[in-house]
């Protein structure tokens, strides 16, 4: 129950990419038979995935994951800034607002580290300004307004994640680019850099409708091994290089138009077009199916340790999270969540990210932002239901569970 860090494989995946690797095995940038099929496949790849975000396949490019699209967003907001301030000191007209400052970034505190580590190396290396807005302990989300009022002249991107991985909650991303927007037209008129959103979208794709007209953001982040893909991802920037741009961080032999160089991986490609088949097909119910089974592990937890003793740490009233993700605590004193995991026989799960892992027995920074109380939020555990589990392995999980702090507390 850890389908947030990775999930397997679907097996039409796998197919699609051997396949790929028997008949499209030439260079996509050759003009014969194999390197056409090769190319044939990636180009039908980025319309499936353009069709599952409901965007353009012209604005797609493919990355390594979903770590190299979120840093392509930042450095190439860093190099638009600094290329038009160079622009407007050459026109010899009015004097720009921001000429010679530093461009400003605007996230949440509980990103992702491929957002919030590059974010800190920038501020660390005097390039950029950073403002982490909190989240809101009552709606557990970057408030609208938080972010409005973090708005300096020099801010070039507000990067907020779709759904956080360790709880499930979805962030307000229309209502921020539909402020942005507005904003915008005011900013151009007093000729100040428009403010460009991108969404790290890497754990809602595959458990909730994405479309990138309803969040009407710049860019976005896929991430294939979160929806049932091989671990490559995308990046969607809305009117690539003709209204958003991009700022290679490669330079090689002009693959994806330059904007990101290198014989693009077919079979990898391949993969990751059929997982996005499968989502636009298949979406509604894969969301429907975890819905039903997260909200039975919830139940069967409340059932069997008793509503005053678990604390579902992502349940925020009136706010929509991920359909398959539940974080909860199981009070005690000994029952900090690594130490009953260890004590599990069958559940395979996590206490928070999988890139957290090392962080021993603190307790995930991530939740102590949503003011979990630090007792409780080292006693968490993060379950995340997949398309395939069932409410009979949810049976087994909350037995094993009760095993497991029976026999913590019985060494008490």
């Amino acid at each position: 129950m850890d389908y947030n860090a990775t999930t397997p494989l679907e097996p039409e995946v796998i197919q699609a990419m051997t396949e790929a690797m028997w008949e499209a095995w030439g260079n996509p940038s050759s003009p014969y038979s194999a390197g056409r099929k090769a190319k044939d496949i990636i180009n039908a790849a980025r319309e499936s995935l353009a069709k599952m975000i409901g965007g353009k396949p012209q604005d797609i490019i493919f990355t390594s994951g979903g770590t190299e699209s979120n840093n392509l967003v930042i450095h190439s907001v860093v190099k638009h800034f600094h290329a038009n301030q160079t622009s407007k000191g050459h026109t010899g007209g009015h004097h720009s607002p921001v000429k010679g400052a530093k461009p400003h970034f605007i996230t949440s505190s509980v990103e992702h580290d491929s957002i919030r580590l590059p974010l800190e190396h920038l501020v660390e290396e005097q390039v950029a300004e950073v403002t982490f807005v909190p989240v809101s302990k009552v709606s557990g989300q970057a408030a609208v307004d938080d972010i409005l009022a973090a708005v300096r002249p020099t801010t070039c991107l507000v990067t907020i994640m779709l759904a956080n991985n360790e709880t499930g909650i979805v962030m307000p991303v229309p209502e921020i680019s539909q402020r942005m927007k507005a904003l915008n037209q005011e900013r151009v008129a007093a000729g100040l850099p428009p403010i460009l959103v991108h969404t790290d979208a890497a754990q809602a794709l595959g458990k909730q409708r994405v479309d990138v007209e309803d969040l009407g953001v710049d860019f976005l982040t896929i991430v294939g091994h979160k929806f049932y893909g091989p671990r490559i991802g995308a990046l969607y920037v809305r009117g690539l290089g003709e209204f958003t741009p991009l700022y290679p961080m490669l330079f090689g032999g002009g693959q994806e138009r330059n904007f990101r160089p290198g014989t693009e991986n077919t079979p990898m490609i391949a993969g990751l077009g059929k997982a996005a088949e499968l989502v636009t097909q298949n979406c509604e119910a894969y969301e429907a199916h975890m819905r039903d089974v997260r909200d039975y592990l919830e139940e069967r937890l409340e059932a069997e340790f008793g509503q005053k003793r678990i604390h579902l740490n992502s349940q925020f009233p009136g706010t929509q999270r991920l359909p398959n993700t539940c974080n909860f605590s199981i009070r005690g004193p000994r029952l900090q969540g690594r130490v009953v995991l260890a004590q599990c026989r069958v559940l395979i799960a996590s206490v928070g990210a999988a890139c957290h892992s090392d962080h021993g027995d603190q307790p995930s920074p991530v939740l102590l932002s949503y003011g979990i109380p630090f007792d409780v939020a080292r006693n968490a555990l993060r379950l995340s239901v997949g398309r395939s589990t069932t409410r009979a392995e949810v049976d087994l999980v909350v037995q094993d569970l009760k095993q497991a702090v029976a026999q913590l507390e019985d060494q008490a």
